[in-house]
């Protein structure tokens, strides 16, 4: 709500508050609000399509058009091409030890004969003592080798990583080329058309919750002690033929400052009165517009001292 519906919400309150008798029908006054939101680009390029019309009602996250990703997709494909590169060039460990773990297997079924043939004095121990020296060394072959594979294999896993994170913010960036709404609500404002270039951050539609709205009233400082938040609350308003509607509220928020009433009141005493502003949630059945007028009572029941 602008400051001017503000300023006119308090001077009806202490107009009516200056009534004599007593025997208003109301506690505070005020007019409707709801959370609005100006949804922006996210992406810059060309809007593509943008099917949107205000007045209409719209769903949290559903798709109401998309801003040109042209050169984003064919980024994404590229580096989706460099992927499988690098993969390709991760080594198959097994394979390329297997020979050295194969001569070392032979080797060991040679020692396993050569040390019965030197039970059965068939055979010296220098052979044997050669069979040691040769796993010695193939050992030694198998580990070094082993060892620089796994580490051109991590080296390979982590260039494969970073191509990961650029390819999911790639996506990330495609998916905020999708004109969504982050609420449910109905479009109030379109601020763009097909076709228009659109920046980071341009604003695009405004979107509102009609499904839940507030009454922002002002109550003065002998009312404050009587609301706390959640308190229940009756709304009115006008159904025309002098008839009301009336709603069930619940106060959702107290200010807790004091504001001063508007230096329109004339009289010296009212504007040094102070009033503090409220909000009351109210479940809206499509009657209730933004910017109407409401009246509020404290007593639920109407009855009033």
């Amino acid at each position: 709500m602008n400051s001017n519906n503000k300023l006119f919400s308090a001077i009806v309150l202490i107009a009516f508050a200056s009534c004599s008798g007593g025997n208003n029908r109301f506690d505070a006054t005020g007019a409707f609000e709801a959370t609005e939101i100006i949804v922006s680009s996210q992406a810059a390029g060309k809007i593509e399509a943008f099917d949107l019309v205000e007045g209409r009602s719209i769903e949290a996250g559903q798709s109401l058009g998309y801003i040109d990703s042209t050169q984003l997709y064919l980024q994404k494909m590229s580096l989706l091409s460099n992927v499988r590169g690098v993969r390709a060039q991760r080594p198959n460990i097994d394979t390329q030890v297997a020979v050295i773990e194969e001569q070392i297997a032979t080797l060991e079924r040679e020692k396993a004969r050569t040390e019965k043939l030197i039970e059965a004095n068939a055979a010296n121990s220098k052979q044997l003592d050669d069979i040691h020296s040769q796993l010695e060394v193939l050992r030694k072959q198998l580990s070094a080798q082993t060892s620089t594979l796994q580490k051109s294999s991590d080296h390979i896993s982590a260039q494969s990583s970073a191509l990961d994170i650029q390819v999911a913010q790639l996506d990330d960036q495609l998916q905020k080329c999708i004109i969504r709404s982050p609420i449910s609500g109905v479009v109030l404002n379109k601020y763009a058309e097909v076709g228009e270039l659109a920046n980071i951050g341009t604003p695009l539609f405004k979107v509102a919750d009609l499904n839940n709205m507030f009454l922002r009233a002002y109550i003065s400082n002998e009312q404050l002690s009587q609301l706390k938040l959640n308190d229940k609350v009756s709304v009115s308003v006008d159904a025309g033929n002098g008839q009301m509607k009336t709603y069930d509220g619940t106060v959702s928020w107290i200010s807790d400052k004091a504001e001063f009433t508007p230096k329109t009141i004339q009289t010296k005493d009212e504007r040094a009165n102070m009033v503090y502003a409220v909000k009351i949630a109210v479940e809206n059945d499509g009657y209730l517009k933004i910017g109407m007028y409401g009246e509020v009572r404290f007593d639920k029941s109407g009855n009033h001292d």
